[in-house]
């Protein structure tokens, strides 16, 4: 269960629609930093011994990375340049120094991140079912392994310290919502 304090911006769907192929490339590079992402959570003491499950959700997201990467050669569209997300950059420049609420709230970002994909994933497979029947299909066969990213990680934080990640998700929560609400002008997942 998604436990978002602000809805997606009424803008954003419009936006992203308009512009699927900015949209698609910045979605290959989602991918890839997931991939990137998961490995470097093994760097953390606490995660030893999840090292498979970490490779799993990094295996898959390189899968993901691949078939977003077909999509775009399907369709013609050259691999470019990320833009940087001010709501990923929002979150991540709060994670705290020292081991254990380091990774407490790198875990917490981290499923910020896969849920927030999980709901646009969900609304972009319904939205664009008439306007791109093989995209809508592919951003609902998603939505499944986006939830179970978030769930994992959530579930890794709270292995490490139930109360301190039950108080650091409320805050992210918090934060989550502001940097919402402040928007992002670019069509961008987030």
């Amino acid at each position: 269960m998604l436990l978002f304090r602000e809805k997606v911006p009424d803008d954003w769907l419009p936006k992203v629609k308009n512009n699927l192929a900015a949209v698609l490339i910045d979605h290959a590079h989602l991918e890839r930093k997931a991939a990137t992402t998961a490995i470097t959570l093994e760097k953390y003491r606490q995660l030893f011994p999840r090292v498979h499950e970490l490779n799993s959700i990094a295996i898959e997201e390189l899968q993901h990375f691949e078939l977003v990467l077909g999509i775009l050669e399907r369709r013609g569209i050259p691999f470019g340049q990320p833009f940087r997300s001010p709501w990923i950059r929002g979150l991540m420049q709060t994670v705290r120094n020292g081991v254990q609420q380091q990774v407490i709230d790198h875990l917490i970002c981290c499923a910020l991140v896969e849920g927030r994909s999980c709901e646009k994933f969900q609304i972009l497979g319904q939205a664009l079912r008439e306007q791109d029947p093989e995209l809508a299909a592919f951003y609902a066969s998603l939505v499944e392994s986006e939830g179970n990213h978030y769930a994992a990680y959530l579930i890794m934080a709270r292995h490490i310290d139930e109360a301190e990640t039950h108080r650091r998700l409320d805050w992210y929560l918090d934060l989550d919502a502001k940097l919402v609400r402040e928007g992002n002008p670019l069509p961008m997942l987030h």
